[in-house]
């Protein structure tokens, strides 16, 4: 599942206690990927992402969503000198070929960009009956597409609802998301009954492609990923760039 690599990088106490505590337990750790937008993605993100799975032991994979862009589709504007939507979606399947045969058992929350294409068939007055599963379409069969789901008590969604430590302590539920490209962390809400986190992931975005052009004056994106140790504790873990 996952590939040889010759970096090892050193871990601080935190995390070597993290990794010794979880270990042998039959509790999960989840990597949680951020936003590809693809075929709009860094290259090197893919094995960042296979770093961080091996270095942390993790037994689970969650993709926040937004794993094709359909810039071609976008209620943003459109560049006319991009790709068409055929060539588009083309190399979006191909492209995230490498990360299903890196990743083949994974759960993937929609993102407002993976159901574009739903949202104007419902627009045009299309039965659903006449759409693909995302799955088939993609050619990722293994792959479960789902609004939402919850693991170790903690939820993963994509975000749209707003800021990650906002959208925990509405829900009083640890909750992991995406969709914010520039925001990547873990704060902690406490009450005096509960205790959860909020924690945004990162994305892997290329922000110099064109589908990006949106976003051009925003801050810069965060590059990263996380890993959530048993619903317990989330770590971002950004990369070298």
């Amino acid at each position: 599942m996952t590939k040889k690599t010759e970096f090892r990088p050193r871990l601080n106490s935190f995390e070597n206690n993290l990794i010794n505590e979880y270990r042998s337990s039959k509790e999960t750790r989840v990597l949680a990927i951020g936003d590809l937008h693809e075929p709009f993605t860094l290259p090197e993100y893919l094995n960042h992402c296979l770093d961080t799975y091996e270095k942390y032991q993790c037994n689970k994979v969650v993709f926040i969503g937004d794993v094709i862009d359909n810039h071609y589709s976008s209620y943003h504007e459109s560049d006319p000198n991009g790709l068409s939507g055929g060539d588009e979606l083309e190399l979006a399947i191909n492209r995230l070929q490498r990360w299903y045969k890196a990743f083949p058992e994974a759960t993937v929350t929609i993102g407002n960009h993976d159901r574009l294409i739903r949202r104007k068939a419902f627009t045009g007055g299309i039965p659903k009956q006449w759409i693909k599963e995302y799955a088939e379409t993609l050619n990722v069969p293994n792959w479960n597409f789902t609004d939402r789901v919850v693991i170790d008590g903690v939820q993963y969604i994509h975000g749209e609802s707003g800021r990650a430590s906002k959208k925990a302590k509405d829900d009083m539920m640890s909750t992991v998301q995406g969709h914010r490209h520039t925001e990547m962390f873990t704060e902690f809400v406490v009450g005096a009954n509960f205790k959860v986190f909020g924690c945004a992931v990162g994305c892997g975005i290329d922000n110099t492609s064109y589908a990006m052009a949106y976003g051009k004056n925003f801050k810069k994106p965060g590059i990263g990923c996380a890993v959530i140790f048993g619903g317990e504790y989330a770590l971002n873990i950004p990369m070298d760039l």
